[in-house]
């Protein structure tokens, strides 16, 4: 499940980066919190660094774009996870 779920926030925040001011970015940055949560439910803390490293390296090695904005939208999901 977190492969698919990897691949998914690739393609989510790849979008959301090449395409801030579509009219599809809110509602993929609303996926990429629900990921968030599933992520958190079945791997805690952890299960979301991760992720978010694996998502955040393959995105920059493919646009050269950094994807690490995208951690604080994941904000509140748990106590320990604060990014700005």
């Amino acid at each position: 499940m977190d492969f698919m779920l990897e691949e998914e926030m690739i393609d989510l925040v790849t979008f959301c980066l090449q395409n801030p001011e579509s009219s599809e970015t809110e509602s993929k940055k609303s996926r990429i919190k629900e990921i968030g949560k599933e992520i958190f439910d079945d791997g805690g803390f952890n299960g979301m660094e991760n992720i978010c490293f694996a998502v955040e390296n393959r995105v920059e090695a493919e646009i050269e774009i950094s994807a690490k904005p995208f951690r604080a939208l994941w904000n509140g999901i748990s106590d320990e996870w604060n990014y700005h």
